[in-house]
């Protein structure tokens, strides 16, 4: 099985490190978001990947590129330009590269990558958040619910603090992040069939995937909500990043290989 992942955005929101690399390549512990995020499935045996490119494509091209020998002891002999490996501690990834456009959004850009992702059901997310989702169970909930989509819901915690108050605006209660009453959001992690290119039209570079072409699979039936419980996290802001690197310094939720 292959995951597609969603990594040609800018990534405005963290400009304040997206202006030098792509989004999904800023860095947590030393690894860019997207290595942890390809952990999170190699964890279940699930080593190949299909990137979709856009905005500062070449920067992980050129990371996957030269990720081997970053990763290798080696002998270097300049007389013939000769290399010999001794050691690697690379990972066991099979990556396409798909350069998808720098204007594109999410549903052209799954689209174009429908060749590389062969004829049976795949993965797909998001090039920012981190999960530490059971891969195993989310694909077993796939394949009992035999939906064209299942969707990896979450519960978000608010950011703010909620305030209980008497009639006299006299605080009753202090609830700290909960987690929203009753609401889920979309968390990316998806599985899905193959049919799920028939609800993208040809030329959809300026559609989003979350916009038409969910709302049409919702219409008919055919969405699928995987229920998490655990921890989720999205890298949008400079604030969430940082969060993220606490976490990673102390325990890291979402590292779920040894």
């Amino acid at each position: 099985m292959k995951v597609v992942i969603f990594a040609g955005g800018k990534g405005t929101r963290i400009s304040e490190e997206s202006h030098l690399r792509p989004k999904p390549m800023i860095e947590i512990g030393g690894k860019p978001i997207l290595w942890h995020i390809m952990k999170i499935y190699s964890a279940y045996g699930i080593n190949e990947f299909v990137i979709c490119l856009g905005y500062k494509g070449s920067y992980i091209k050129d990371y996957f590129l030269n990720y081997y020998m970053y990763n290798s002891d080696c002998t270097v002999d300049l007389s013939d330009n000769s290399v010999q490996v001794h050691n690697s501690n690379s990972e066991n990834f099979k990556i396409t590269l798909v350069d998808t456009g720098l204007e594109t959004l999410t549903a052209g850009r799954l689209k174009r990558v429908q060749k590389y992702v062969d004829d049976g059901d795949f993965m797909l997310t998001y090039g920012d958040g981190v999960a530490d989702v059971n891969i195993e169970e989310l694909l077993a909930f796939h394949k009992e619910r035999n939906k064209i989509c299942t969707m990896t819901g979450i519960q978000p915690g608010s950011r703010f603090g909620v305030l209980e108050m008497n009639e006299r605006q006299e605080v009753l209660n202090f609830a700290e992040k909960p987690k929203d009453d009753g609401n889920w959001i979309n968390a990316g992690f998806f599985v899905l069939s193959p049919k799920v290119f028939d609800f993208i039209a040809e030329g959809s570079d300026r559609e989003m995937w979350e916009n038409q072409p969910l709302n049409d699979l919702a219409k008919a039936g055919e969405i699928g909500v995987y229920k998490h419980h655990g921890f989720w996290k999205c890298m949008d802001t400079l604030r969430d990043k940082n969060d993220l690197e606490k976490m990673w310094a102390s325990k890291p939720e979402w590292k779920v290989w040894e």
